[in-house]
């Protein structure tokens, strides 16, 4: 991020004000800042899904808003929600594979194949490929959500608020998914979190200002 602002409107009152940053592989880090502070704008920045009214965003090296950003959220970057946006009258393997085929991604394995892979770094049984996503707790949903953005092999993770719905122990676990797939599998992680726990558990703290 090269000196980032957003404005809803323009010339209006920035929500993000010259933000500077840079993110990198085999790092989990946490966005934190109070209300209002413009933390899940910066996600949405970050993902493409807008562009800055000043300053750039700059993706290995080329400015963001110059590239097709469709290939860059369909091919490098994916998106985790605090509600999960899965499809809850299909399955487990169903909802994956709805992203794979959106992706446009060429897979060089049977979907099935890559889906029962995927549910077992996200720490599922195979067993759960058939399962509806009506049957699953918060926790075993957003272990899908994760597993259906890791599906067309991206670089970087956004997560918004994952764990917000989650109690303690499940929280930790996805920590621990999202700090291995850092660590273990070169992602950039970053998330956006109120929780002081994820924040402590991230290697590395973005702390936004609040907007005056």
């Amino acid at each position: 991020m090269d000196h980032v602002h957003y404005a809803y409107v323009k010339g209006g009152r920035s929500i993000v004000r010259d933000l500077n940053r840079e993110f990198h592989e085999r790092t989990v880090t946490a966005i934190v800042g109070p209300s209002g502070s413009g933390k899940t704008t910066t996600l949405s920045l970050l993902s493409g899904l807008t562009t800055p009214t000043k300053g750039r965003i700059l993706y290995r090296g080329a400015d963001l808003a110059k590239l097709d950003r469709y290939r860059y959220r369909s091919h490098d970057v994916g998106v985790i929600f605090q509600s999960f946006n899965l499809l809850p009258a299909l399955t487990v393997a169903e909802n994956i594979t709805l992203s794979m085929e959106a992706s446009g991604v060429r897979f060089d394995q049977s979907k099935r194949d890559i889906v029962a892979r995927l549910l077992e770094r996200v720490r599922l049984p195979r067993e759960y490929m058939n399962e509806r996503i009506l049957h699953l707790s918060g926790g075993e949903q957003q272990r899908v959500a994760i597993a259906r953005a890791l599906s067309y092999n991206l670089g970087i993770i956004l997560a918004d608020e994952p764990t917000g719905n989650l109690d303690m122990a499940t929280q930790n676990d996805i920590m621990a998914i999202f700090r291995s797939l850092a660590h273990d599998e070169g992602k950039c992680v970053i998330i956006v979190t109120h929780s002081p726990q994820v924040a402590e558990q991230s290697d590395e703290v973005f702390t936004l200002p609040k907007r005056r």
